[in-house]
């Protein structure tokens, strides 16, 4: 019995995920953040349409002063590079981060007795990035250019974007991309 308590618990958590963090095709998602024309400085990067509906690459859970949990998500050109081992990147590549506070599952704890079972909240304050691969364009940031909004669509200052490139620096030897596909 409690073998599948665990199975169902972890159906639910991933039924809570999928939900939470890639929504249903055209469906408003609460907290999402609405698509602007408001271009991130710096690189000019706007959200892109249909976002939403990209695929997943990764999750990733953000402990410290973080404490989020982020769903990772390509377009087509980045799905395929991910599965074909493709570095660098193509131009064209755009990958995004969505993330949300993490928060505890009650109705899957009281089912635990514990409190083991996680799934997203509400946005995080900066809720949304994308890295858009244009080696001609971002010649100057190893062909990445950078965006950050907030829960809103309002993208980040020239500051904290600025803080980008050199954070992904160190991952160098993976086309300055720090997220590995998870099949």
């Amino acid at each position: 019995m409690r073998a599948v308590l665990k199975y169902v618990g972890a159906l639910s958590l991933c039924g809570a995920l999928g939900s939470g963090i890639l929504g249903s095709a055209g469906e408003p998602q609460a907290g999402a953040a609405v698509n602007s024309s408001k271009a991130a400085p710096m690189f000019g990067i706007t959200i892109p349409a249909g976002y939403r509906d990209w695929r997943l690459i990764s999750v990733a859970h953000e402990e410290g002063s973080l404490n989020d949990i982020r769903a990772i998500l390509g377009n087509d050109a980045a799905i395929k590079a991910y599965r074909q081992g493709t570095l660098p990147f193509p131009d064209g590549t755009i990958i995004a981060r969505l993330a949300w506070k993490y928060v505890p599952a009650e109705e899957n704890n009281k089912v635990f007795g514990r409190a083991q079972s996680f799934v997203p909240g509400p946005p995080t304050d900066w809720y949304l990035q994308f890295m858009v691969k244009d080696s001609k364009k971002y010649a100057a940031t190893h062909g990445w250019g950078y965006a950050q909004f907030d829960k809103n669509g309002t993208p980040a200052d020239e500051a904290k974007i600025g803080t980008c490139a050199p954070c992904h620096e160190p991952d160098k030897a993976n086309d300055f991309v720090f997220t590995h596909y998870a099949p």
